[in-house]
């Protein structure tokens, strides 16, 4: 599983991921409608402040998860495969064990599907819809995170020592 990682210096508190995932999670797929939409759609993504800044909180999808645990009919579950915490209400009882369990209090009572909401990292989708929708790029996926920072760690060191970003230094090529 590719985690989202969070910048906090990057972030402006604007609400776009909580806009996204609402519309992501919302029966339409679109803003126009997911407005109108009753019960209305949860947020699996939260804005916060913390010492006077916006910081986003998501589900961390823990490896030894307490909402896990907590749950008496394995309506959650750690997918081994995904790294993620995957939420089937077929099994739910809506007992809210994992609720009270989850330390970061990501996971919402929800009547819209099931009993609860919690982030699926939008499994349906290539990118979560609250990295896409990020105009600050607070929230940025991993892969893309380290990608990014290699390729500025490599033009940094080609402006330092002085040669073209492409040009193979000292292999003695003219």
């Amino acid at each position: 599983m590719e985690r989202i990682l969070v910048r906090l210096e990057r972030c402006v508190g604007c609400r776009s991921c909580e806009l996204a995932c609402r519309v992501a999670h919302s029966y339409s797929g679109s803003l126009v409608e997911a407005v109108g939409e009753r019960p209305a759609p949860s947020r699996r993504i939260y804005v916060e402040p913390a010492e006077g800044s916006p910081s986003p909180f998501l589900c961390r999808h823990c490896e030894d998860a307490p909402c896990v645990r907590s749950c008496p009919t394995q309506a959650l579950v750690h997918d081994e495969e995904t790294g993620l915490v995957v939420y089937d209400p077929e099994r739910c009882i809506g007992c809210h064990g994992c609720l009270m369990a989850c330390p970061f209090g990501m996971i919402q009572p929800n009547r819209r599907e099931g009993f609860i909401a919690k982030c699926d990292r939008c499994r349906d989708r290539d990118r979560p819809a609250c990295v896409e929708a990020c105009p600050t790029h607070a929230l940025v996926l991993e892969g893309d995170f380290l990608k990014r920072r290699r390729r500025n760690a490599v033009e940094r060191l080609s402006r330092a020592a002085g040669w073209a970003l492409g040009e193979s230094p000292g292999l003695g090529v003219s």
